[in-house]
């Protein structure tokens, strides 16, 4: 087969920039192949090399005594006790999600809980954090009906609980949504598996389903601007098969235990190359692969193709010879393929062969860890300007539109899609606050959450991106879970413009101090940037997956609100409203400052609500919509009345952080306040729970009408 010829036009189609292929000719002193061309691009694209990012990357926090792997790897790993271990990370599938939505999403669902399994853990848990444009956008509609079916269709075919999640809706992701996939699963601490390989000339061997060329691109589709050529990129999303990928974890997590496996790697982007390159340059290998012996389902396909091909399903492993019939053995009684494709070497070689003809031949370190590296240019975020003043209204009218928006309402729709009670050991259902998971056969529980308010960061990026990790935070801290460690995901538009770089630096910086204040290091994590169509990028979006541990049952907090307990706040109001989403969702405002996140507080005030759980019955962080959308969604889920003794509608609406709202009887409460007084924590009664209605001071409506506004509003948007 003849490759094409190299010309301007193909490098720029590859996503290389003219610097770096001369970079390309510096490094093998000819003009590469079609086929090595492919290989550069797929290595040092965005997505797989994090070469705008890499250098603020390296400022997160990512160590401490509870983490066992940090980032680099498929997953963080965390110690939980007991010789076992919670295997985590979050990714995104946005541009795939975009083009075409229920195989996008699948196949982030997929791809996330490879990066679990492969480490030697059985996936328990997954969640997902999805942005959409606003509802009345023309793709809007089929974007979250493919992408909610998307994700419940591959992971309920799995077989893993979906435990939480968010879902927003603004203009900023008209053009480009975003679908973030995180997966948690358990290992034992002594049967963890890494990727470096080791050993010269130990086999190479392919596993699972067969290659196509679904995804030919995928990971340099993913690292560009979306322009009115999007269409044209729909061959290179990924098609997903869930069952072919619930026999490959079984065989995966069987073959383990055989001991055949020196090192193993999920083919995720850029698959075969990526897989191949990663796991020679952390062993300082060489590798050499024979594509014939590659498992095709189609036919005549090209060495470009097959190194390219991003489908579905697929490991790449370092094997020891000895044991390679009960390894075969292991993967034929699945029913998938088992193929040796190749061998390590001893010199930095990256050698593709295709029917006898050298393909590619490649210094195999300057693919991945000598990759470019850039320092982005980048401009602080100009100051917010002060908030203009809120028109008071009727508090309970303020209520009712949070509500009614799709933002905010009860988001049932979505999650009646998924399977959370999979493997019987979930221990509350999503829309609650964080998951929570058993961890089977032991008194534990792991609790789980995602979060990022995108208004917060755009209007100011540092103390955005410590308020992603600090909600993340009290979530846990909520149910009782001691904060263990963080995955990311930070979604941002172009990083050559200067400020959309300011942003991602203000949002970094601000992750690190949270994550070093709060001892929750990022332990995994994904960017995704170049989230812009036609130019105009997407709200500045750093989710943050977080992980805690509920070290046994005693510790949950997870009780309903009763008639008669007493409404407490634990922490300091101010009356924050700028970028609140009172403003956001009755005035249709995004103005003033983001609110001040005060680590110290946080911190404090975290920790006094895990010491005095006993006096806990019910717990939520105060966040979006303040206290009184926290205290409506907690006397809903119960299905009673709350009073709360003010109108006013900074103590109401406003979003100050290091909050929570308890509820809990009054011996209980008196007992709560004589223990903040001693802490030096804040804590103020504001009302309590009981009767049929919800009253703000003297306004008031029937709970049952408010609880069927919220409970309908998201599916009637939605049509």
């Amino acid at each position: 087969m003849t490759e094409p010829k190299i010309t301007e036009d193909l490098i720029a189609a590859h996503g290389l920039s003219p610097d770096e292929y001369a970079r390309i000719l510096t490094i093998i002193e000819r003009e590469p192949t079609y086929t090595e061309l492919g290989i550069f691009s797929a290595m040092w694209n965005e997505h797989c090399s994090y070469k705008s990012s890499k250098k603020w990357l390296r400022t997160l926090p990512t160590t401490g005594p509870q983490v066992i792997c940090g980032p680099g790897e498929n997953a963080g790993i965390v110690d939980i006790g007991d010789g076992q271990a919670v295997v985590f990370k979050m990714e995104s599938h946005n541009h795939p999600s975009y083009i075409e939505p229920y195989q996008g999403a699948a196949t982030g669902v997929g791809g996330i809980l490879r990066d679990v399994f492969t480490m030697g853990a059985r996936p328990i848990a997954a969640m997902n954090s999805l942005s959409f444009g606003e509802i009345a956008y023309p793709k809007t509609r089929q974007l979250v009906h493919g992408v909610v079916e998307g994700i419940g269709g591959y992971g309920n075919a799995f077989g893993v609980p979906t435990v939480g999640g968010e879902v927003r809706f603004h203009p900023a992701y008209n053009g480009n949504c975003l679908v973030n996939a995180f997966a948690a699963g358990l290992a034992e601490t002594d049967s963890i598996f890494y990727s470096a390989a080791s050993g010269i000339a130990m086999p190479v061997v392919y596993l699972g389903a067969k290659t196509g060329r679904d995804g030919v691109g995928g990971a340099t589709m993913a690292s560009a601007e979306f322009d009115d050529s999007i269409e044209e990129k729909r061959p290179t999303v990924q098609v997903g098969d869930p069952f072919t990928e619930k026999r490959l974890m079984e065989a995966t997590l069987e073959l383990m235990q055989t001991g055949a496996v020196i090192s193993i790697q999920d083919m995720g982007a850029a698959g075969l190359t990526c897989s191949a390159v990663e796991m020679g340059d952390k062993g300082g290998l060489g590798v050499t692969l024979r594509l014939e012996d590659v498992p095709q389902r189609e036919e005549n396909m090209s060495a470009y193709e097959m190194m390219l091909s991003e489908s579905q399903e697929r490991m790449l492993m370092v094997l020891k010879p000895e044991l390679e019939d009960a390894a075969r053995a292991v993967f034929e009684k699945w029913d998938l393929d088992f193929a040796i494709v190749g061998e390590t070497t001893p010199d930095d070689r990256f050698v593709i062969m295709h029917h006898n003809q050298v393909m590619a031949d490649l210094p195999l370190s300057k693919l991945s860890s000598t990759a470019p590296e850039y320092d982005r240019p980048w401009q602080p975020t100009e100051a917010a300007e002060d908030l203009a003043d809120v028109p008071a209204i009727d508090p309970i009218d303020g209520l009712k539109a949070l509500i009614c928006s799709p933002n905010y309402a009860a988001k049932q729709w979505v999650y009646d899609q998924y399977d959370s009670q999979v493997m019987a050991d979930t221990v509350r259902m999503p829309g609650l606050g964080a998951g929570i998971v058993r961890v089977h056969g032991t008194g534990k529980m792991l609790a789980f959450t995602s979060d990022v308010t995108p208004r917060y960061v755009r209007a100011n990026p540092e103390e955005g991106g410590k308020q992603a990790v600090a909600e993340a935070y009290r979530n846990l801290t909520a149910v009782g879970a001691k904060p263990l460690a963080s995955t990311d995901n930070l979604n941002f538009g172009n990083p050559e413009k200067p400020q959309i770089m300011g942003q991602f630096v203000g949002a970094i910086k601000g992750i690190g101090a949270a994550c070093a204040a709060l001892d929750m290091p990022i332990v995994s994590g994904n960017v995704s940037l170049y989230n812009e169509t036609d130019g105009t990028g997407i709200l500045p979006t750093p989710t943050i997956g977080a992980v805690g541990l509920i070290a046994s049952e005693d510790q949950l907090i997870a009780g309903e609100v009763r008639d008669g307990h007493v409404a407490l706040v634990v922490g300091e109001t101010a009356g924050h409203l700028g970028q609140s989403a009172l403003l956001a969702e009755v005035f249709n405002r995004e103005d003033g400052d983001a609110p001040t996140v005060d680590l110290d507080a946080e911190r404090r005030n975290g920790d006094f609500i895990r010491t005095n759980r006993d006096w806990v019955t019910a717990c939520t962080d105060l966040a979006d919509g303040g206290l009184a959308l926290a205290a409506f969604e907690l006397a809903e889920a119960a299905g009673i009345g709350v009073t709360l003794d003010s109108s006013d509608m900074g103590m109401l609406f406003g979003e100050d952080q290091a909050r929570y709202l308890v509820a809990c009887n009054f011996d209980q409460a008196e007992a709560l306040m004589i223990a903040a007084g001693r802490a030096g924590v804040p804590v103020a009664s504001v009302g309590r729970f009981g009767g049929d209605m919800v009253r703000f001071d003297r306004s008031s409506a029937p709970l049952a009408e408010l609880s069927g506004l919220f409970r309908s509003a998201f599916a009637d948007a939605l049509g």
